[in-house]
């Protein structure tokens, strides 16, 4: 089987996987929040997903060096698998302080299943265009040409995700949607079976003491990623679907299908990176100063909109849909030079050491956002979440100060 071929595969059981994530997000907080969980409630039914995530990132990115890429694969969809099982049985007549409990036990499943399955996909991209045999203009700019196509598509598809989620819930009610979603990515899995052993195994056993990285440039990186991820899930992960449901009067469809339509918008710039950045005049692979300046761009537009909701100086409706679209290009352009370099940051080799430490970050970033995300929106409501994401993003425009150039920490 080609590099290619492998590729593919886990692009595809990544897509499939996503769709299952954004629906599951969707269903919770929804289904939770009908049965009276107020917005911090809600949030502890993530902190397990959110807080295993950290945890999975930095030691999977060992078991792939170690193991390969094919096992940190497969473990990821079946804990998913399994998580979306242990969710069935979940009543409306359960105690609260045991479904609280229970779904975040399963939410924990849920965390390390996704961060295993997404290490694996972001670090086989590495893997490939390594094979290939390329001058490093060529490589570095292929590299950030699939690192956009496959992390927007990720993202369009977790948009579809989060719109069939309200859409399940609607149809055939929380637990029928998540024993159907079971049923689909089992199927999945099952086309995975093909893939060849071996994939992002280092040819050397690398010690424990490797997970953390060695990289002043994956170092710098995952400091800016923590704060960039916490910018955008203090708003956007419980605040955000409850603001829409409960100040504007939305249904259930309607707030699916706008935070779908959001993370699908997202998606879709973070895959024209490449192309709107040519467009730009931008020929050469992103660095550095493409980070910083980003930042500083993004920092401005929470701020604003935290201001006019504020002082009333606008309609709630115009402001956050105007807010948020703009917000949404902007990170995706962000996130979208982060993934690319924190792969350029690294060798072929220790490529899943890297990724997984790099996004260990981005997972502590989205806890402490979903934790503040509902404890912030109970005391302060949109506009104390906002004014908390500028902070953030301005934190992470510090940190980006500090990253070397790409070609020099190659060589290093």
């Amino acid at each position: 089987m080609s590099s290619l071929q492998q590729y593919g595969l886990i692009t595809a059981n990544y897509w499939a996987f996503t769709l299952t994530d954004g629906a599951l997000r969707m269903l919770v907080v929804f289904h939770f929040h009908a049965l009276g969980y107020n917005t911090l409630e809600i949030a502890f039914l993530f902190l397990f997903y959110e807080f295993f995530g950290v945890v999975t990132n930095l030691f999977g990115g060992w078991l792939g060096a170690r193991f390969g890429l094919r096992m940190t694969l497969w473990l990821g969809t079946l804990m998913q698998v399994a998580a979306l099982l242990m969710l069935i049985p979940v009543s409306e007549f359960w105690p609260k302080w045991w479904s609280v409990m229970y779904v975040m036990v399963a939410q924990a499943l849920s965390g390390i299943a996704k961060d295993l399955n997404k290490m694996s996909a972001k670090s086989s991209i590495k893997t490939v265009v390594a094979e290939t045999p390329l001058d490093r203009d060529q490589g570095e700019q292929r590299l950030f040409r699939w690192v956009a196509i496959l992390t927007g598509s990720k993202n369009a598809l977790k948009g579809v995700g989060f719109f069939l989620g309200g859409v399940l819930l609607a149809w055939l009610g929380f637990n029928a949607a998540v024993a159907a979603m079971a049923a689909a990515l089992m199927l999945a899995f099952l086309a995975t079976l093909a893939l060849p052993k071996g994939i992002g195994r280092m040819k050397t056993k690398p010690a424990f003491s490797a997970m953390l990285s060695r990289s002043k440039g994956v170092n710098v990186l995952a400091l800016a990623r923590f704060f960039l991820f916490g910018a955008r899930d203090v708003w956007f992960v419980v605040a955000l679907p409850v603001f829409l449901e409960t100040v504007l009067g939305w249904t259930f469809w309607e707030v699916g299908g706008f935070m779908g339509l959001w993370v699908v918008v997202y998606g879709l710039v973070q895959g024209s990176a490449p192309a709107l950045r040519r467009s730009w005049g931008q020929n050469g692979p992103p660095g550095p100063g493409a980070v910083q300046f980003w930042s500083a761009v993004l920092a401005s537009i929470p701020a604003l909109m935290a201001f006019a909701l504020w002082r009333g100086a606008a309609e709630p409706a115009p402001t956050v849909m105007v807010g948020l679209a703009l917000f949404a290009a902007v990170f995706a352009m962000n996130s979208s030079i982060h993934s690319y370099m924190v792969l350029a940051y690294t060798d072929s080799e220790s490529v899943s050491l890297n990724v997984g430490f790099y996004y260990m970050a981005n997972a502590g970033g989205r806890l402490i956002g979903t934790l503040l995300s509902g404890a912030l929106f109970l005391s302060g409501g949109m506009p104390a979440c906002l004014l908390s994401s500028a902070l953030f993003v301005i934190l992470a425009w510090l940190a980006s100060l500090r990253l070397p150039p790409v070609y020099t920490q190659q060589m290093t």
